[in-house]
C-alpha cells in the first residue's frame, strides 16, 4: 500500500516505495513539499486539508477518498487513513 506521511506544517516527511511507483515522484522530489498545496486537486484541498488539521489533533479518519496528481498530471483517487504520529513523549509530530 501507498504510505504518505506529513509533519505539523503539511510537508512531506514519509514516502514509501509503493507511492512512488503509483504517484510517480520520488522521494527526493516530495519531501519537504506541502502534499495538499503540491500534489492533490483544486477541488478536494480544502477537504483533504480539514482530514490532517483533525489527524494532528487527534482525530484520526480511516476510508477517506481524495484524488492525488500524478506526476504525468493523472488524477488518482485513493483511499486514505489519517494516523497520528506521536513522538516518545506523546507529542502529536505529523500524520501517516
Amino acid at each position: 500500500a501507498p504510505i504518505f506521511g506529513v509533519d505539523t506544517e503539511c510537508r512531506v516527511n514519509v514516502w514509501n516505495q509503493c507511492a512512488m511507483r503509483l504517484v510517480g515522484y520520488s522521494p527526493e522530489e516530495v519531501m519537504g513539499k506541502n502534499l495538499v498545496q503540491e500534489f492533490i486537486t483544486e477541488d478536494y484541498k480544502t477537504a483533504v486539508q480539514g482530514v490532517l488539521d483533525k489527524a494532528l489533533c487527534g482525530e484520526e479518519a480511516a476510508n477517506f477518498e481524495f484524488p492525488l496528481m500524478t506526476k504525468t498530471g493523472v488524477r488518482l483517487d485513493v483511499l486514505l487513513n489519517a494516523t497520528t504520529r506521536r513522538d516518545e513523549q506523546g507529542n502529536v509530530i505529523g500524520v501517516v
